[in-house]
């Protein structure tokens, strides 16, 4: 119905491809044998995305990239994490990749870690490379090690715990008393 009107160059034959031959000097080599077509890499998996509307209560395991929007109170284990401006995290974060937007409450350990203007983490930070944008708050210690996703032993981890307890401010208590009558 909607085909396109023949002119006279389509019905004039086309000229077939042409063959190579050999020629005395090629004729003579064994041919290489042609290379096989590589394997194509499996193309990343896209981030598992978890919107704002989700609230998990216990951990997360991912051996891709996470990116978290909602409210997670647990711990996280993944490749890259990036936790959103409007995400709140409750719980120890592990991954090699670590950027934060939003809040988080909790031990950070990763490879790279990023805070952005808008961070907002309490807690400790072990990587071995570290960004803070001006603006981002942090509350906690720092601490740089060649492999910050290896587990310590509990033994070096009572002591950490220690030291960073030293280094936190003590509040005075101020009671009031009422005068003796």
């Amino acid at each position: 119905m909607f085909s396109k009107p023949k002119t006279k160059e389509d019905d004039v034959p086309q000229p077939s491809p042409v063959q190579a031959t050999p020629t005395p000097d090629t004729a003579s080599k064994p041919s290489a044998p042609a290379p096989s077509p590589s394997p194509t890499p499996k193309a990343k998996p896209a981030a598992s995305v978890m919107s704002s509307d989700i609230t998990i209560v216990g951990n997360v395991r991912s051996s891709g990239d996470i990116q978290i929007e909602g409210t997670v109170e647990g711990d996280i284990r993944a490749q890259m994490l990036i936790v959103g401006e409007t995400a709140t995290v409750k719980g120890e974060v592990m991954a090699d990749d670590v950027v934060v937007h939003g809040r988080v409450v909790g031990r950070l350990r990763g490879l790279k870690v990023r805070l952005s203007s808008s961070a907002r983490v309490e807690g400790d930070i072990v990587h071995k490379t570290i960004a803070i944008e001006s603006g981002a708050h942090f509350e906690g210690s720092v601490q740089r090690q060649d492999d910050p996703l290896q587990q310590q032993s509990g033994g070096s981890n009572a002591q950490s715990s220690r030291s960073a307890a030293s280094v936190q401010p003590i509040k005075p208590q101020v009671r009031e008393t009422e005068p003796a009558q």
